[in-house]
C-alpha cells in the first residue's frame, strides 16, 4: 500500500484480528487519562454535592472550594482517593469501549450516514457492564473525598465500608448509576457520533476533531444528567453522614424527595458547573486517548486492509 493509501487508510474499520484487544488497552489508557486528570474538580462536585454539609465545607462555587480547601486541608486533599478510581477506571473502561465497539457494529452503528440510535444503545449497554464493575471503587472515591474522610488508603476504606455496611454499600448507588448513566452515555454517544462524522467525513484520524466533538457531546451529557448524580452522590456518602434520614435513605425516589425537602429545585443543580467544567475537558481527553490508542494500535494493520471511502 502506498504512502497515500496509509494516510486515508479510516481506522474506525478496525480489522477483525486486532479490534477487540485494540479497543480495550486504549479504552484502559482512556479511562485512567479522564479520571486523573481532572479528579480535584471531580472532588469539588462531590463535596458541592453534599445535602447537609459540616459548616467548614460549605462552598459558594468553584474557585472558592478550590482555595478553601488548598488553605485549610492542603492540595493533597483533592486527590484524596484517586488511586481507586485508577484502579477501577482501567478494567472498567476496557470493557466499557469494548463493549461499545462490539454493539455498535452489531447494531449496524459502521455503516456511512449517521446512526443516532445504534451509537445510543451501543452507549447503554457499554455503560451497564462497566458500571458494575466500576461501581464499588467509585463508592469508595466518594466517600474519601468527603470533608472530614478518616480513611488514609483504598483499601482501609473498602473493609472499613463493608465491614460496617456490608457489601450492598457498594451497590447501593447502582440502579441510580444506571438511572443516570444510561441517558449519559446514550446522549454522550450519540452527541458525538454525530459530531464527528459532521466535523471529519473523510474518517480519517484528526485530533482536533475528537477533542471538539468529545468536549461538547461530555458538556451537554453531563448537565442533563446533574439531577441524578446529585442523587447518586447522596446514596454513595450516606454512610458519612450524621444525619438518620440520610444514613437510611435507600434509593433514587427517596433521595430526590429528601433533596426537595431540603434544598427545593435548586438542590438538583448542586455541582453543576463542576460537573461541565469536569466533563467537558474530561470526555475530549477521553476520546482523544481513545481514539490515539485505536489507530497507533492499528496502523501496522493498513497494509492488509483495503481503503474505506
Amino acid at each position: 500500500m502506498t504512502t497515500q493509501a496509509v494516510e486515508d487508510y479510516e481506522y474506525e474499520a478496525l480489522p477483525e484480528d486486532s479490534s477487540m484487544s485494540a479497543c480495550l488497552l486504549a479504552g484502559a489508557f482512556a479511562g485512567i487519562a479522564e479520571h486523573a486528570v481532572m479528579y480535584p474538580i471531580d472532588s469539588i462536585k462531590t463535596r458541592m454535592q453534599i445535602l447537609q454539609p459540616t459548616p467548614q465545607a460549605v462552598y459558594s462555587g468553584v474557585l472558592n472550594a478550590a482555595n478553601k480547601i488548598t488553605t485549610t486541608e492542603g492540595a493533597r486533599a483533592l486527590w484524596r482517593g484517586v488511586n481507586s478510581v485508577i484502579l477501577g477506571a482501567g478494567p472498567a473502561h476496557a470493557l466499557y469501549f469494548g463493549t461499545y465497539e462490539y454493539a455498535k457494529q452489531a447494531f449496524g452503528g459502521n455503516e456511512s450516514g449517521h446512526h443516532l440510535v445504534a451509537a445510543a444503545a451501543a452507549g447503554a449497554c457499554a455503560t451497564i457492564a462497566s458500571d458494575a464493575l466500576m461501581n464499588p471503587f467509585d463508592v469508595i472515591k466518594q466517600r474519601m473525598q468527603v470533608h472530614g474522610s478518616v480513611y488514609k488508603s483504598v483499601l482501609e476504606c473498602g473493609t472499613k465500608v463493608y465491614a460496617a455496611e456490608g457489601l450492598r454499600a457498594f451497590y447501593i448507588s447502582y440502579p441510580t448509576t444506571l438511572t443516570m448513566t444510561i441517558p449519559f452515555q446514550s446522549l454522550q454517544f450519540a452527541t458525538y457520533e454525530y459530531l464527528r462524522k459532521v466535523l471529519n467525513p473523510s474518517g480519517k484520524y484528526d485530533p482536533m476533531t475528537h477533542i471538539v466533538a468529545g468536549g461538547i457531546a461530555g458538556a451537554v451529557a453531563a448537565a442533563a444528567t446533574t439531577p441524578l448524580d446529585v442523587a447518586k452522590t447522596l446514596l454513595q456518602t450516606r454512610g458519612e453522614s450524621q444525619d438518620v434520614r440520610i444514613r437510611n435513605c435507600s434509593g433514587l425516589v427517596e433521595a430526590w424527595k429528601l433533596i426537595y425537602q431540603r434544598q427545593g429545585v435548586a438542590g438538583f443543580a448542586k455541582g453543576l458547573q463542576p460537573r461541565v467544567l469536569s466533563h467537558m475537558p474530561s470526555t475530549a481527553i477521553c476520546w482523544s486517548v481513545y481514539e490515539y490508542g485505536k489507530w497507533f494500535l492499528n496502523r501496522n494493520n493498513a497494509d492488509q486492509q483495503p481503503i474505506m471511502h
